[in-house]
């Protein structure tokens, strides 16, 4: 049975450890809940445990705006207080208060 808490919460900003990118949690997985494909293609001495909370971001980065899958263990808190210019952020959250995106819809 896994009793594992999710570190990071819906709204919260975000970064990876490695690579240049920070997003929004929009949604949480309690564990690893994508396709085979997507986890055979991480090079397998980098690829995550299964075992642990994966967070879907509205994510950013110089270039572009796009939805990332990441494991709990590659992300780090982003403290920064700069928003997140996400084009589809408005459709789930309200503007940004202290560094977090209220929900702006109600959950089940």
């Amino acid at each position: 049975m896994l009793k594992k808490r999710a570190k990071y919460h819906l709204g919260q900003i975000v970064r990876h450890k490695k690579h240049p990118f920070r997003g929004v949690v929009f949604d949480v997985d309690a564990m690893f809940s994508n396709t085979e494909e997507w986890y055979d293609a991480i090079p397998e001495d980098s690829r995550p445990s299964k075992e642990q909370p994966f967070y879907h971001l509205l994510a950013e980065n110089e270039q572009s705006y796009y939805v990332a899958y990441v494991s709990e263990q590659n992300l780090l808190p982003d403290y920064s207080g700069e928003p997140v210019d996400h084009p589809d952020l408005p459709d789930l959250f309200g503007e940004i208060e202290d560094g977090v995106y209220p929900l702006h819809f109600q959950l089940n």
